[in-house]
């Protein structure tokens, strides 16, 4: 199946199962991740099955391309399914019946042939987080590019630097850019390493015991990696997966926290910039309140717990667990939307952030007025700041990330 495009969309929130809150949670092309999108990874994971058992020879080749055929979502009732789905603590049983009667009696015992739900399962799982990390990592990387704009832009712009929030010394508004850009420049980098290298396919049969032929297969049909054992029961890939999301949105949330402090207006030195009239309030027309910084915020807060709740699922039972396989799918859900949805807050902040230098002078005054000398001629001690900033600019990655290598086992 073809990948979804990666190019970010700002522009607008997008369609979100909440009406109310998708504007907030919902932004961007990565954010809204349906259960139609759950669905067609499953089948997807089928058509492949159904592709590599024919390649190894275990069913018709025929079978096989009408089998994958048959793998398109519109043609399966995705709330009948769901309801299924109860009866089974998996989705997979009904859709495997229900793949099974679309194909006919004859095909029919060629569908999930040697395969289990969490096969289906793990490796939609792994799929859906490859095409939503797609224009989630575009987002991060036009963040970054917006925040090296700013730190060579200005950097020679002095500031205030702040340490438990008072006034220090001098630095340069180009240094806070270019932390910020080194931030998502590691975060990024480290979710592009789990996007190529950790997303897996899961392909082991019943109880992980299935030779790799299949899984190898697979894997080259759906450009994941290629595990070195099955791994039902050791969940490191999704807590990679979910650690990475977490990691960005931590960085995310720091330089949101900055903006909504630098746009105060006793400081008033940065302020969003874009949309006309946002930011109102209802009671108090003076107001402009920092949207997207806030809206950041709202996303990223909530990632922490969903992390835990990945890492808390890692301890299994035997060979498949009973409750905490079954808790990931929700919960990597949610993290790929709300991280997404920051990251795409985050590049719309950046690239429309205005400064007032002026004010950051001023603020810098009233430093100098009480006596520290620095502040006087801040500009006679910005060298260093100036020589980090080019390290940090030199260290930026110029250009897309790399497309991930199909079937590297990790």
């Amino acid at each position: 199946m073809p990948e979804r495009s990666e190019a970010a969309s700002v522009q607008a929130p997008a369609p979100s199962r909440s009406s109310l809150f998708g504007g907030i949670y919902g932004r961007g092309a990565s954010a809204e991740l349906s259960d139609q999108a759950w669905l067609q990874a499953m089948l997807d994971v089928e058509a492949a099955l159904a592709r590599g058992c024919a390649a190894e020879g275990l069913i018709p080749v025929a079978a096989g391309q009408e089998i994958a055929s048959a793998c398109r979502a519109e043609r399966f009732d995705l709330v009948q399914l769901g309801r299924e789905a109860a009866d089974h603590a998996t989705p997979v049983v009904a859709l495997v019946a229900a793949l099974r009667k679309a194909v006919g009696g004859r095909l029919a015992g060629y569908v999930h042939l040697g395969a289990t739900s969490q096969d289906v399962l793990d490796t939609a799982a792994m799929l859906v987080a490859h095409r939503a990390l797609g224009p989630l990592l575009a987002d991060a990387r036009a963040a970054a590019a917006a925040a090296a704009r700013l730190a060579d832009l200005h950097r020679d712009t002095p500031m205030v630097a702040r340490t438990l929030l008072q006034q220090a010394l001098p630095t340069s508004f180009g240094l806070r850019a270019a932390g910020w850009l080194v931030g998502i420049d590691e975060a990024r980098a480290r979710l592009a390493e789990v996007r190529g290298h950790e997303l897996a396919v899961q392909m082991g049969g019943p109880v992980g015991a299935r030779g790799p032929a299949v899984a190898a297969r697979v894997a080259a049909e759906l450009s994941l990696a290629e595990p070195t054992l099955p791994w039902h029961a050791i969940r490191v890939r999704p807590a990679s997966l979910a650690t990475a999301l977490g990691e960005l949105a931590g960085v995310l949330g720091k330089v949101a926290r900055d903006v909504t402090l630098l746009a105060q207006e006793e400081v008033g030195e940065a302020h969003e910039g874009g949309s006309a009239g946002r930011g109102a309030s209802s009671a108090m027309s003076h107001k402009s309140n920092p949207v997207g910084a806030i809206s950041v915020l709202a996303c990223v807060k909530r990632v922490p717990g969903l992390v835990a709740t990945i890492l808390a699922c890692m301890e299994q039972e035997h060979e498949r667990a009973a409750g905490a396989w079954q808790a990931e799918w929700g919960t990597l859900t949610e993290l790929l939307g709300l991280v997404g949805s920051a990251t795409a807050w985050s590049r719309e902040l950046l690239e429309n952030l205005e400064l007032d230098p002026g004010r950051m002078r001023a603020n810098l005054e009233r430093l100098g007025e009480r006596g520290v000398e620095e502040a006087l001629a801040p500009e006679r001690h910005l060298g260093a700041a100036s020589e980090l900033i080019d390290r940090a600019l030199a260290a930026h990655p110029d250009g897309a990330d790399a497309p991930p290598e199909p079937g590297g086992a990790r």
